[in-house]
């Protein structure tokens, strides 16, 4: 019996949903327990001792003190890597094949939305924005980001990976890699031509970087706060709201099940009428535009961005898709909110536990180890392969 569309539409909205919360509380609970543990094992070490001299509190208190703002920025970076894992997954699931220059494309929605940001302040709309004008001007930068970054990586479908479809799996992925080194140099050379610098930074506008205070946790003579940022607020709602829309459309509509039919069997989707290279045009121009979106949100969360800004968040990004299972969308949005709890709790962890013998910097060193420790005992991911969710 054929479901109403109604029930079908809100099934497609509230599972995601469901998924996701169950991903972060599941997540955050392992990660705050394994914590504790490690606190509760370190009483009487040196590190134990380190704090109760310094800040007069005890290594168990300190994690908890510490444990709800530690949650908050995993969950604000893990559905930004959600998000750029979404684009590998959705082309590996249709291609099979890892498109490396997804983290450049990234890189080109961080620009074309900051600078359509910097214009706008040149003009001295921004700051005459209020509240509500200054939401309206970043989501006119989302859809330049989103659109600047979905038409290039249509361009690179049609230019650099189309004729190479048939060849070996090695040809389009050399291909992939020589795409993301020359659109790094392209930002820099449009870049120096217009701006003339290197870096830029978002303006500041709006109340995106102002604190709500939640609540204090007593340490103590002292308390600590937990707070949250506006724009933590906003890359959270942003992120959850596109990856609802991308269920929706690979699940609730013809074109999602003309998506998933192409993924399955690209030889039988033509037999059937389906255009298969409007829909792989349709598949990149879906990741690329989830891409820019992230891009530009990266940039609202650290403020700076240069033209190897995607390399890094595109490598991490990459290992939330195989973490989960690569071509499986569930299973990048569990990859992502993973890796983002996983590198926030290194920061802010690893040195404490260390006494500074490892610092932060060490949390990029961290993913990349669960990436090889994932591809050796389990290279299908978390969740394996699941056809029915394929891109």
């Amino acid at each position: 019996m054929r479901r109403p569309l109604g029930m079908q539409t809100l099934r497609e909205i509230l599972l995601p949903l469901g998924r996701m919360a169950v991903f972060v509380v599941g997540a955050g609970g392992v990660f705050s327990a394994l914590m504790v543990v490690l606190a509760l094992l370190c009483r009487g070490s040196g590190a134990d001792k380190f704090l109760l001299d310094t800040q007069g509190i005890n290594i168990v208190t300190y994690t908890l003190a510490n444990l709800p703002q530690v949650l908050i920025d995993g969950v604000t970076l893990g559905f930004v890597y959600a998000a750029i894992a979404l684009g590998y997954t959705m082309v590996y699931g249709v291609l099979e094949f890892i498109n490396f220059a997804h983290s450049e494309i990234f890189a080109i929605g961080a620009f074309a939305g900051v600078e359509f940001l910097i214009a706008m302040d040149r003009l001295g709309l921004l700051k005459a924005a209020g509240p509500m004008g200054s939401y309206m001007y970043l989501t006119l930068a989302l859809v330049v980001s989103m659109t600047a970054a979905g038409g290039i990586a249509m361009l690179i479908e049609r230019t650099a990976y189309r004729p190479l479809r048939d060849s070996p799996r090695l040809v389009p992925l050399i291909s992939a890699i020589g795409v993301s080194f020359a659109l790094q140099d392209v930002i820099r050379l449009v870049e120096s031509l217009t701006t003339g610098q290197f870096y830029r930074v978002i303006p500041t506008f709006g109340n995106f970087d102002a604190r709500i205070p939640l609540f204090s946790i007593p340490t103590g003579q002292d308390s600590t706060l937990v707070d949250i940022q506006v724009k933590s607020i906003v890359v959270i709602g942003a992120a959850v709201l596109m990856l609802v829309l991308l269920n929706f459309i690979v699940n609730a509509t013809r074109i999602g099940k003309a998506i998933r039919s192409v993924a399955q069997d690209r030889n039988t989707a033509a037999l059937m009428g389906i255009g298969v290279n409007a829909i792989i045009s349709f598949t990149f121009l879906l990741g690329g535009a989830l891409g820019g979106a992230a891009g530009l949100l990266y940039a609202l969360k650290f403020t700076r961005i240069d033209p190897f800004v995607g390399f890094m968040p595109g490598i991490k990004a990459f290992t939330a898709a195989v973490l989960g299972g690569i071509g499986n969308l569930t299973g990048a949005l569990l990859g992502g909110i993973i890796l983002g709890m996983l590198e926030s709790f290194a920061g802010a962890y690893l040195g404490t536990f260390t006494m500074g013998a490892f610092g932060s910097e060490y949390k990029d060193i961290i993913a990349f180890l669960v990436l090889i420790v994932f591809i050796i005992f389990r290279p299908s991911g978390l969740l394996g392969e699941q056809v029915s969710q394929k891109a």
